[in-house]
């Protein structure tokens, strides 16, 4: 595509005579040329996502897993039967520093494939590889610190952040002002009268010591 784009702008370059409109061009053809040469090759993921495209029989996608954690690994456990049989090179991963993507080619006349986006945190791409048991391939992700993780993915870790804070009343009295003002700001006279009012209550109770009234 940006190829295409530079070659009109070079046609364009070749009809234009005002310098302005010339000047504008070859910044444009600049930024293009710029562009084209700093491309990524292609990654060895989009290689395996056309090989996956390019599978005979039956894909199927992964869900059931088990994980484990050392200092130094994340290990993910996926049960395949008969596994171990396949020759090696029929069990890839490709791992990226948050993600990793396993393809097993025919086993049992299907294809198997699962990928995981978004780790919870950056892994070495380098120190990380597969190992193949019997019935089990074994991904091992290898941090690049030596830390604990709570979950696997950042979206587990915003799906449990949101849990707690769902369940979360250490300070109810906080969500009630926030109510509160809500209400205030949208309401009508009539309202923001009552509001006031049980506001003014409510203070003089508490300096007299009783009870905060509850709304």
């Amino acid at each position: 595509q940006l190829q295409k784009d530079l070659e009109e702008v070079k046609e364009l370059l070749t009809k234009a005579t005002r310098k302005r409109v010339r000047d504008v061009l070859m910044t444009e053809k600049h930024k293009l040329e710029l562009e084209i040469k700093n491309q990524p090759l292609p990654k060895p993921k989009d290689m395996l996502e056309e090989e996956k495209s390019s599978l005979g029989g039956y894909t199927v996608k992964i869900n059931n897993y088990g994980w484990d954690q050392s200092d130094k690994f994340i290990k993910i456990y996926i049960s395949l039967n008969g596994v171990q049989k396949l020759p090696a090179e029929n069990v890839q991963v490709n791992f990226t520093e948050r993600s990793f993507d396993l393809l097993v080619k025919n086993l049992n006349g299907k294809n198997y494939t699962m990928t995981f986006n978004n780790l919870l945190k950056p892994i070495s791409v380098e120190g990380s590889s597969r190992k193949i048991k019997t019935d089990t391939v074994l991904v091992m992700c290898r941090k690049k610190r030596e830390e604990k993780w709570d979950c696997l993915t950042q979206v587990e870790k915003e799906s449990k952040e949101k849990e707690k804070a769902a369940y979360d009343t250490s300070d109810p009295s906080e969500g009630l002002m926030n109510l509160l003002k809500k209400m205030y700001a949208e309401g009508d006279d009539e309202m923001k009268r009552t509001i006031n009012k049980a506001w003014v209550e409510s203070r003089e109770k508490q300096s007299k010591g009783d009870i905060p009234m509850d709304i």
